[in-house]
């Protein structure tokens, strides 16, 4: 099969188009034939071997963590699912990724994609979306009737953010550019701040949960805003400050993705009631100049919703 892989850590231009095997479902995974996957910052992250300490892989590695398509192959003890079932996933994070002809996922993590869902609307969604349902719900218990900001709302992870906390029933703030406040308050959002001519942290208080996809100054800055004692700080890009956490008593933690086919399940569910939607910002084509452009883009930081690409 077909797919883009890296053979050494470096810059886009070591996205290569290679033949390699295809693979073979073993028990309890099934093989599906992609349709589309996305580009989160994880990707690039690992690619210029920011991650090699984490994961220590032989070359080459296939890069990308989310899987579209149509089940091809399944394997031995799975019982829930068939060749021919259109599906979505965060498959595990293994040298085998996404950025492929046909993907390796462990049945568990598969969910099904609802029938008012493009291929390349659930490809956008799995460790995105995983990523802001977990920091929300499973991390800060974020309640009905809480006041949540998220930073970086016109992003991958908090257009989704934005929509599962409108939907929870909490109060919704978010940080972005003027250019993308009337879409964010389509998405949901109460408030929008333009983090270019006003600091947050000057004119919010009484937040109840922080969801950090930034770090730095900004992450140190929510700390001020959150509420004493019952206040939740959840970062998905660095270990925030505990002397800062410890000052206002508050929960602060960094966390890392779960695959979890039940939780991107109920995402579907979500997505299939209208509930919550896909935000495809930008799709490239399957090929070594379609990443490279793909990654060039995410690089920017500037990306509104999600990269796709499309097979």
């Amino acid at each position: 099969m077909k797919a883009v892989v890296i053979e050494n850590y470096g810059g886009k231009e070591e996205l290569k188009e290679a033949e390699v095997a295809t693979p073979k479902a073993g028990a309890g995974q099934v093989v599906v034939e992609m349709k589309a996957t996305s580009i989160n910052p994880i990707d690039w992250k690992l690619r210029e071997g920011y991650l090699k300490q984490m994961m220590d892989w032989p070359f080459p590695i296939i890069l990308g963590w989310d899987a579209a398509g149509v089940i091809s192959e399944v394997g031995a003890d799975v019982t829930d699912w068939k060749v021919g079932d259109k599906v979505f996933a965060r498959p595990e994070t293994t040298r085998f990724g996404t950025y492929a002809e046909y993907a390796l996922v462990d049945a568990p993590l598969l969910a099904k994609i609802p029938d008012n869902v493009s291929f390349d609307e659930a490809a956008s969604i799995p460790l995105a979306g995983l990523t802001a349902w977990q920091a929300l719900f499973d991390h800060a218990n974020l309640q009905a009737g809480e006041k949540v900001l998220i930073h970086a709302g016109a992003g991958g992870v908090g257009t989704l953010a934005i929509q599962l906390a409108k939907n929870a029933g909490a109060y919704v703030i978010t940080t972005a550019s003027a250019k993308n406040a009337a879409f964010l308050k389509e998405l949901g959002a109460d408030e929008v701040i333009d983090y270019k001519t006003t600091n947050f942290a000057d004119v919010l208080t009484g937040v109840d949960v922080v969801f950090d996809t930034m770090g730095g100054d900004i992450q140190k800055d929510s700390f001020r805003v959150l509420k004493d004692n019952t206040g939740r700080l959840i970062s998905i890009v660095g270990e925030p400050d505990a002397e800062l956490a410890k000052a206002k008593n508050v929960l602060a933690k960094s966390i890392w993705l779960a695959p979890n086919g039940e939780q991107l399940q109920a995402f579907a569910d979500l997505m299939a009631a209208g509930k919550v939607k896909a935000v495809v910002g930008a799709t490239f084509p399957f090929s070594a100049q379609g990443v490279y452009d793909a990654h060039a883009l995410s690089e920017t930081h500037h990306a509104k919703g999600k990269i796709v690409i499309s097979f």
